[in-house]
């Protein structure tokens, strides 16, 4: 096998970062036709094609995104060897890119990541953002893996895969009651105010089910789509909040808040959606290695 081209690498890595041939061949001083014949010679030296046109801008191929992370490695393995000589060595490090959903447990975020934190040798970097842009950016090979609290929708074509990484209990966590009687599930919401998450959310679906089979219609306080604020909304407010413990652990652990009733007819689901690949991202390999002995578990707060 012939040697690779790393003048031809070199072009093809300025395409994929300006994302446009004609601002690459500006900067390069090249004409368009030149720079285009030079990134069809390192695509047929690679057996893959590097770029795909969607619409009126060129988008990588998941072989042009696993070619530019190795691009951006080699280049900034050249930085890092003069770097070295002149008495400033650095690391080289693999990255994995994570997409989570706005709403989800930045807790859960944080026990999946947890192996690969604080490696000298991994680059993490999280994106939120809601699940139809997530779902894009891992079709589009941006990101490596998509953190949610429901399934994607997959059909025969679907190059999707749910990957079921846990399952928490649900419960309604409010300030001490002292002296007051212990909460009853369900009557006490006749009166009780509420905090929930918003109309959207799985474990908002199965908590109306119960309260619709029970004949109760709840006060509302609130309905929030984000867990960080409703965990901040259950610390200040009076009543009683639907979250999972995860969520607010830390004011579990210390008092703040306690659990009133862990509802077992609602729990809630967490994912790893990813994209079946060719060539899958070692980092994210591990992670889903790591958790797969506690999917379908549901641990205690």
């Amino acid at each position: 096998m012939q040697g690779l081209n790393f003048n031809h690498l070199r072009y093809f890595w300025a395409v994929a970062h300006e994302g446009s041939l004609t601002r690459a061949a500006e900067r390069m001083n090249l004409s368009q036709s030149a720079l285009s014949v030079q990134i069809q010679k390192l695509e047929h030296q690679m057996g893959h094609p590097l770029f795909e046109r969607v619409g009126r801008r060129l988008a990588l191929t998941e072989a042009g995104q696993i070619a530019l992370d190795y691009a951006d490695t080699v280049f900034a393995a050249g930085r890092e060897l003069m770097s070295t000589l002149n008495g400033r060595p650095v690391a080289s490090r693999q990255v994995l890119r994570v997409g989570a959903l706005t709403t989800l447990s930045r807790n859960f975020q944080l026990e999946f990541l947890r192996p690969l934190v604080g490696r000298a040798d991994v680059e993490l970097i999280v994106r939120s953002g809601t699940t139809r842009d997530l779902i894009a950016q891992l079709e589009a090979h941006a990101i490596d893996v998509v953190l949610a609290n429901s399934a994607a929708p997959r059909d025969g074509r679907s190059s999707l895969r749910n990957h079921l990484l846990n399952q928490q209990p649900v419960s309604l966590v409010g300030r001490p009651r002292p002296g007051r009687p212990k909460f009853r599930f369900p009557e006490d919401l006749r009166s009780e105010p509420v905090l929930l998450p918003s109309l959207e959310s799985d474990i908002r679906h199965a908590f109306d089910r119960v309260l619709e089979l029970a004949g109760i219609r709840p006060v509302v306080l609130a309905e929030v789509d984000d867990m960080a604020m409703l965990r901040l909304l259950a610390r200040e407010r009076e009543g009683v909040s639907l979250v999972p413990p995860i969520v607010v652990r830390d004011e579990l652990a210390s008092g703040v808040l306690v659990e009133h009733y862990r509802i077992p007819e609602v729990t809630e689901s967490f994912y790893a959606i990813v994209q079946k690949r060719r060539f899958p991202n070692q980092l994210l390999a591990e992670l889903l290695k790591s958790s797969a002995g506690t999917a379908g578990r549901i641990p205690e707060p």
